[in-house]
């Protein structure tokens, strides 16, 4: 069988398993509704634009001018052919929004976390991994632990007395640097890590911790500054790595942020900032307008957990069983991959466009829809949604 028959083989039997993916096409701008090819005019829940800035005219305008002023590209990396200036204004802003006293743009928060591990581990070090981090951390330490031959370890999900075990036993093999690495919100689950307990153990046992705030950065705290500002500990975690594609006007991008050496040392050593372009000038220049925008806005911040909250006890009310919590994630757990997929289906056929999940991004029998929320919802959005929501699992007997 051919390479390419071999793959077309694998599709069929994608479909054929109801977990093949089709992309849906949008016909304009990301928001709270948008028009979809062959759907009209739905409401989004499945967006990480959670605060709405994807085409808030702020933002939108920011980016304009830097591509007028510093042209599509970087043309290189950053120090062979030079750095922007809005690359500098940038990162200062984002260092001082989540507490830092520095930080380094990356292309994406893949790669940040990527740059991170491989940069700062080497064979005396350990990473002490959450059990359900993302993808992007999880790839990260694999990758390290290839390179750098590092050792690893992996804490059950939020279990503070399994974390303490692995940091005992890092610490009687005398590991050089303990990094305990944890998401901020678990962006399947919507739960929120432990922040103070992680702290409190990384003290002791003399570990740096770093927070992937990729789901909290403009999502949580008072003034949207993350899960250090949910807890009251801004400036008290080492290290922060974040997105600019989520609530953050939602283009691309990601950060890693630290104290001052550590952006430096990145620079000299971290290989996507050495052998990857910086990001584009315009994506730059939106990622600042829409941090300044939040705290011009916090406003924003509240009006979104109102939404959440609205909406996850209106579900509740329906029948249906969304995992607790307290972000604007809202799982509703349906178990088959196929089953979830088939919801979602359904719903966007009500005008509704909310995406379900299944195995490898869950585990087996955790298949679920997510309902992310915006502050750009009005009330009367989420009413329609829930009431597609009412529809479909009446007719799927889920209600």
């Amino acid at each position: 069988m051919s390479f390419a028959a071999r793959l077309e083989a694998e599709l069929e039997q994608f479909k054929r398993d109801g977990v093949y993916k089709r992309l849906n096409y949008l016909e304009g701008p990301q928001a709270a509704r948008a028009r979809m090819q062959g759907h009209g005019e739905v409401v989004i829940l499945s967006s990480n634009n959670y605060l709405g800035l994807c085409n808030e005219p702020d933002v939108v305008a920011a980016g304009k001018r830097a591509l007028d002023q510093f042209g599509a590209g970087t043309g290189s990396v950053r120090f062979i052919c030079g750095t922007f200036t809005i690359h500098r204004e940038l990162e200062q802003a984002l260092a001082r929004f989540v507490g830092c006293e520095s930080s380094l743009t990356y292309v994406s928060c893949w790669n940040a976390n990527e740059g991170l591990v491989a940069t700062l581990l080497g064979e005396q070090d350990i990473v002490i991994s959450d059990q359900l981090n993302h993808a992007s951390i999880i790839d990260a330490i694999r990758l390290a632990k290839t390179i750098t031959k590092c050792q690893t370890a992996v804490y059950r999900h939020s279990d503070m007395a399994d974390l303490e075990d692995k940091l005992r036993a890092a610490q009687t093999t005398n590991a050089r640097l303990k990094l305990i690495f944890t998401d901020g919100v678990f962006s399947m689950e919507g739960d929120i890590a432990k922040l103070p307990d992680i702290l409190t153990l990384a003290r002791k046992y003399d570990a740096v911790l770093a927070v992937d705030d990729s789901h909290a950065t403009g999502v949580l705290g008072p003034s949207g500054r993350g899960t250090a500002e949910h807890y009251g500990i801004v400036g008290q975690v080492d290290i922060i790595t974040s997105t600019l594609g989520k609530a953050l006007g939602g283009a691309a991008g990601g950060f890693t942020a630290g104290p001052a050496a550590l952006a430096d040392y990145l620079t000299q050593r971290s290989r996507p900032q050495l052998f990857s372009n910086a990001l584009p000038p315009t994506v730059a220049g939106s990622a600042l307008a829409a941090v300044q925008h939040v705290q011009r806005h916090p406003e924003l911040v509240t009006r979104l957990h109102e939404h959440a909250r609205y909406f996850r006890e209106r579900l509740i009310a329906l029948g249906f069983k969304p995992l607790p919590g307290e972000t604007p994630i809202v799982p509703v757990i349906l178990g088959e991959t196929a089953k979830a997929i088939q919801m979602s289906e359904l719903l966007l056929d009500e005008g509704v466009f909310v995406t379900g999940f299944g195995y490898p991004v869950v585990p087996q029998g955790h298949a679920r829809i997510r309902c992310q929320l915006s502050a750009g919802h009005t009330r009367d959005e989420l009413d329609f949604a829930l009431a597609a929501f009412r529809r479909v699992g009446t007719r799927l007997g889920l209600i």
